[in-house]
Parts: structure tokens; sequence; C-alpha cells
């Protein structure tokens, strides 16, 4: 006679097995929680990669900004004709021989006001 074979699918495992799988998957959810949100973990590489780049845009410009300057200062020191231009344009001065000469405008004169009719 042939006998019966039942298979239970799961009841191979025994407790001290089902501690350990779970005990292994909240370690490793644990570890992949740190690696994404930890303290140099994926988010903060990338926050930190989007400051260096704002950091490195302010950089250039800073150095344009410092290479403008220089080459004004350089101007400053040596070119007449920029000095005088920055004494007329930035500080208003005028030269020994001119003189300014300024004009009314005739349209920002206020028309006479209109007097009232005193009929009885």
């Amino acid at each position: 006679m042939l006998g019966r074979v039942t298979v239970r699918v799961g009841s191979d495992v025994s407790a001290g097995q089902k501690i350990l799988l779970s005990l292994v998957t909240l370690v490793l959810l644990n570890v992949l929680l740190v690696i994404i949100f930890g303290d140099r973990g994926v988010v903060e590489v990338d926050r930190l990669k989007g400051e260096r780049d704002r950091l490195l845009r302010d950089n250039r410009d800073l150095t344009q900004q410092n290479l403008s300057l220089r080459r004004e200062i350089d101007r400053l020191k040596t070119d007449p004709a920029y000095i005088e231009h920055v004494a007329r344009q930035e500080l208003g001065m005028i030269g020994r021989d001119e003189v300014i000469v300024r004009f009314n405008d005739p349209a920002k004169k206020k028309p006479p006001a209109k007097q009232k009719d005193t009929k009885p």
C-alpha cells in the first residue's frame, strides 16, 4: 500500500528562525533608513551638492566682481580721462572754467489759480 504524504508550506520554519528572520529584516530596514536619512545619507549628500553648486556660482560671481574692481582701480590710478569722467558723473564736479546754466522748464510751472467770480 501506498501512504499519503502531506506537505505543509511554512511549517518547516521554527519559531526561532522566524524571530531571527524578523530581526534581520528590522536590522536591514534600519540600515536602509540610515543610508537614506542619516548624517551622511543620500538626502544629506544631495543637499550638500546643491550647496556646493551655489557656493561655486557665488565664487565665480565674486571673482568677476573682483576682476572688474581691479580694472577700475587701475583706471583710476592711471587714466586721467576716466578720473574726470568719474568726478563729473559721480561727484557732480565741474572744470575750473566751466559754468553751470540751469533753465526753468515751463511745463513744470503751475498755471495761475482761477479767481472766483464774486457777483451778487
